[in-house]
């Protein structure tokens, strides 16, 4: 589907129109189904509450809405930031071609981590209430605003993009506010992606020694900055079948190198701390939180930085399993923070968790309309660099009122 609009101001004028455009695909209408189904599901939580949709309980106040769609959220949008530092901090030009991706793939993810939010929070209509009531002391209101912040600065940071098309007098001023809003836009990440891991530390014989660390602030820090590669491998993969365009090999793998180094990092600094903590050999006891723990470290951690320092990285199929790889062990750590980490502690009081199908349907509900608002936004501005802003052909416009056409 395509639709043409053109504003006119006064009888006469002759104004270029706005070209927008949106192919369904089996896969679009598949994404469009869950989404609406989300929205149902979504709708019937705000008017009866939690309970009439999730199996959350007194023992689980947490569960697959804060783990997938806020902790796994915040972590896998980590992206934009860590792309933000690279291109236009340190300079890195070569990764410019994938910074305006990366950045609206992070921009697209913390929405719905505010969705989540809104979402799960009991009395989500209170929403509004840290905006005036500042919990100083509180580590999540500390999250909550350096969120809300960062979500306004990555708006702000796509309309200087949106302005090459629309409201094209705005653009020169967001371009001249863009190196401030950068500079905040790496600040703010840094507070909010370690004071997630922060909520954990804070709780002291709840979570497994395997993961309860004074280090877990600077593991989130590191592990939101190393799998922002891989979701941008990925998310450039499904963007070359999607929207047939490809990033060249070489960009890529320069920046699974950036990652895998910030990855041997954290590696070392795990190891070095289980073995001052003590807590090296439960991770050799091979009951379930070990083997989920080396797991976690062996393919999300260690076979990556292989892949990234071999020959296996100069191929679009490696690199693809890098991203893969990586992204599952991150999503395996937040999974494994929560739930196995904290399922000992929480089930001992008699209750138990398993995740509703309802709480399914919404976090995938989530996913897909974060994924139709991207292939939107790509097919109609240039974020991937293939295409310049598109216009229809000039029109005179006789009557001054706003015209519009559809095919």
């Amino acid at each position: 589907m395509e639709l043409v609009t053109t504003v006119v101001s006064r009888a006469g004028a002759k104004m270029s129109s706005v070209r927008w455009k949106f192919r369904m695909t089996p896969m679009r209408w598949v994404f469009t189904g869950i989404a609406a189904a989300a929205i149902a599901v979504i709708l019937v939580r705000f008017v009866l509450g939690l309970g009439a949709t999730t199996n959350l309980n007194d023992q689980w106040p947490w569960g697959l809405w804060i783990s997938f769609d806020v902790l796994l959220g915040v972590a896998l949008a980590g992206g934009g930031y860590g792309t933000a530092l690279i291109v236009y901090v340190l300079r890195r030009d070569k990764f410019y071609p994938i910074a305006r991706s990366a950045m609206l793939t992070s921009l697209l993810g913390y929405i719905v981590v505010v969705l989540g939010l809104l979402i799960e929070v009991g009395q989500w209509f209170n929403f509004w209430r840290p905006y005036v009531s500042w919990g100083h002391a509180s580590v999540l209101f500390e999250v909550f605003w350096c969120i809300s912040c960062y979500t306004v600065i990555q708006i702000l940071e796509f309309c200087e993009v949106g302005t090459e098309k629309v409201f094209k007098g705005a653009h020169k001023y967001l371009k001249k506010a863009m190196p401030v809003m950068l500079i905040i836009g790496i600040t703010l990440p840094t507070l909010h992606q370690s004071s997630l891991g922060q909520l954990f530390y804070l709780m002291v014989g709840k979570v497994n020694p395997l993961w309860w660390t004074a280090f877990l602030p600077v593991f989130f820090l590191l592990s939101s900055f190393f799998v922002g590669a891989g979701m941008i491998v990925i998310e450039s993969s499904l963007a070359g079948k999607a929207l047939n365009h490809k990033v060249e090999i070489p960009v890529l793998r320069g920046l699974v190198k950036i990652s895998a180094g910030a990855m041997i990092l954290y590696l070392m600094l795990k190891i070095t701390d289980m073995v001052v903590r003590g807590t090296f050999a439960n991770a050799f006891a091979f009951d379930l939180p070990s083997i989920m723990f080396l797991s976690e470290l062996t393919f999300g951690v260690i076979i990556p930085i292989i892949i990234a320092f071999s020959s296996l990285s100069s191929t679009r199929k490696g690199l693809i399993w890098f991203g893969i790889l990586t992204v599952s062990g991150v999503i395996m750590n937040r999974f494994d923070v929560l739930f196995t980490g904290m399922g000992k502690y929480l089930n001992q009081y008699g209750g138990s968790y398993v995740p509703a199908v309802s709480e399914f349907i919404v976090s995938l509900g989530l996913v897909s309309i974060a994924c139709l608002a991207y292939l939107f936004l790509a097919e109609n501005f240039n974020i991937l660099g293939n295409h310049e802003s598109e216009h229809a052909d000039d029109i005179e416009i006789k009557d001054g009122k706003y015209a519009s056409t559809a095919k």
